[in-house]
C-alpha cells in the first residue's frame, strides 16, 4: 500500500517540475508538503490499528478469552433460562437420606431402588443388573436408566450414584450429600425432561410422550460407585465400569456426545471443582452455562484430577465432565463421615447445579 502511494506522489511532482516557472513551482511545493505529510501519517495510523485488531486476545491474560467460555463462533442465545424446582429436589434429597445407609445388598438399598422406580412410572426405564465379585464377596448391583428420546442423532448421558459407603455401614453414615444429592437431582432432571403440557419448557422437553427437540437424554442412577473396602481400580465404580463395557460392546459409546456426572452437589457452601479428568471443551461449556445464569462464582475456584463414575468412560474416549464439590466442610471434614447430614445442604446449591446442567444440555443441543 505504501509503495503505491509513493509512486503517485512522484508522478505529481514530475509534472510540476516540467511545466511550471520556478516561482510557481516553489509555491506549489509549499502548498503540497502539508498534504504529503498528512497522507503519510494516515498510512502509519492505519497499519497500527490493523496490527492491534489482529493481535490474539490470548496474549492478554486479563482478556475475556482467557477464561472458560463458549466457542467464539457460538451464536447469540436468547432462549429462556431453565429453572428446576429446587424445593422439590431438596425434598427428594431429604426422603432419600431418610432411608438411612443404602449400601449394596442392604434392605435400604432395595427400598431406594423402588423409590426411584416409583418416580419413573410411565417413562422409558431400563435396568443394567449384574452380580459384582468384590473383595468382600458377591453383591447385587443395579444401574437404573431412564431415556428421553430426541430428534437429533446422539445421546447426552447424566450419571449420579445412589449407593452409600459400605465400610461406613455401621457408623451412622446416611450420605445426604454423597449419594443423596446425586440421586435427587436426577429425579428432578427427569421431571424437567419429561415435560408438562401445561408448562412447556423450550429446548428441554415439550409434550410428554413426544421426542424432545435436541439430542436424546439418558439419566443413569449408577450403583456400586463406592469401594467396599479401599478405593482402587478394581474396588470402586462397579456399576459405571459394567455399563461402560456394555455400551462399548453394543455401540452405544459411539453415539454419546457428552457424559456428565453429578456427585456431592448439595453442599450449602457450593464450590464445584474443575475436575481435569475430563474433556476441556465440555468443562468450558458447563462454565459458560453457569456464566449465562450468573452462577460462575460457584465453579472452578479449584482444579485437579478426581476419580469418579466418569473414569471408565473417559478411558474409552467419551467426552466427560464430573460435576463435584470435593471440599465438604472445613478441610473436607464432612466427606465420608456421619456428619454428612441434611443440615449441611441447601436447596440453592441444587438449584445452581440443576439450572447449569439444564442450560448445558440446551447448549449441547445447539452445537
Amino acid at each position: 500500500m505504501k509503495p503505491q502511494r509513493t509512486r503517485r506522489f512522484t508522478k505529481v511532482f514530475s509534472r510540476i517540475f516540467l511545466s511550471e516557472p520556478s516561482w510557481i513551482l516553489w509555491l506549489k511545493i509549499c502548498l503540497a508538503l502539508p498534504l504529503t505529510i498528512a497522507l503519510a501519517n494516515t498510512v502509519a495510523c492505519t497499519k497500527g490499528t490493523s496490527a492491534d485488531a489482529t493481535a490474539s486476545p490470548a496474549t492478554n491474560p486479563e482478556s475475556p478469552a482467557a477464561t472458560p467460555g463458549p466457542p467464539a463462533a457460538a451464536p447469540t442465545d436468547n432462549a429462556p433460562l431453565p429453572h428446576i424446582d429446587s424445593k422439590r429436589a431438596f425434598q427428594y434429597t431429604r426422603e432419600v437420606t431418610a432411608f438411612g445407609p443404602r449400601y449394596m445388598g442392604s434392605e435400604n438399598h432395595k427400598k431406594l431402588e423402588r423409590y426411584i422406580l416409583d418416580h419413573l412410572k410411565g417413562d422409558q426405564v431400563e435396568d443394567d443388573a449384574f452380580t459384582a465379585d468384590t473383595v468382600e464377596g458377591k453383591f447385587p448391583v443395579r444401574n437404573i436408566l431412564v431415556k428421553f428420546p430426541g430428534t437429533k442423532d446422539g445421546i447426552i448421558v447424566i450419571l449420579g450414584h445412589y449407593d452409600t459407603v459400605y465400610p461406613l455401614r455401621n457408623s451412622g453414615f446416611v450420605g445426604a450429600n454423597d449419594g443423596g444429592s446425586s440421586t435427587a437431582i436426577l429425579l428432578e432432571f427427569a421431571n424437567q425432561l419429561r415435560g408438562d403440557p401445561n408448562k412447556p419448557k423450550p429446548g428441554l422437553s415439550g409434550t410428554p410422550g413426544k421426542k424432545r427437540d435436541g439430542y436424546s437424554v439418558w439419566l443413569v442412577w449408577t450403583d456400586g460407585e463406592e469401594a467396599v473396602r479401599k478405593w482402587s481400580d478394581t474396588d470402586s465404580l462397579y456399576g459405571a465400569r459394567h455399563l461402560a463395557e456394555k455400551w462399548e460392546k453394543d455401540g452405544t459409546l459411539k453415539k454419546i456426545k457428552a457424559l456428565m456426572v453429578m456427585d456431592m452437589i448439595g453442599d450449602a457452601d457450593l464450590n464445584i471443582d474443575r475436575n481435569t479428568n475430563g474433556a476441556p471443551w465440555l468443562l468450558d461449556l458447563i462454565y459458560a452455562a453457569a456464566e449465562r445464569l450468573g452462577y460462575q462464582s460457584h465453579f472452578y475456584a479449584r482444579q485437579g484430577p478426581i476419580e469418579d463414575d466418569h473414569i471408565p468412560f473417559v478411558k474409552r474416549g467419551v467426552p466427560c465432565a464430573d460435576v463435584i464439590d470435593l471440599d465438604y466442610g472445613y478441610n473436607n471434614v464432612f466427606w465420608h463421615s456421619p456428619q454428612d447430614t441434611m443440615d449441611k445442604l441447601s436447596p440453592k446449591s441444587l438449584e445452581i447445579v440443576g439450572d447449569t446442567i439444564l442450560e448445558t444440555i440446551h447448549m449441547l443441543d445447539q452445537r
